[in-house]
């Protein structure tokens, strides 16, 4: 009688590639760099009018994108305190 193990092999879960390390992604942002460079040399002017948007558009923005999940839901019947 011999001894072997049988394991069975599960199939590894895909990771999937956040956007901007795809190539789309990084044409995208290759040209967003393009395009703020020319801005800010052609037409400092309007960039400098269009600041005190930019600022009021970077919340939401960093709501999006810097947020996360926090790791948590929050589903789990404690409060913000850990309190339970």
């Amino acid at each position: 009688m011999t001894n072997h193990e049988h394991t069975h092999h599960t199939p590894e879960p895909q990771v999937r590639t956040p956007w901007y390390r795809t190539w789309t992604g990084l044409a995208g942002l290759g040209a967003a760099a393009l395009a703020a460079v020319y801005l800010s040399l052609v037409h400092v002017d309007h960039v400098l009018d269009a600041l005190p948007l930019f600022v009021l558009l970077l919340c939401p923005l960093m709501r999006l994108f810097m947020h996360g999940d926090h790791g948590g839901s929050g589903k789990d019947g404690k409060g913000a305190g850990g309190e339970g």
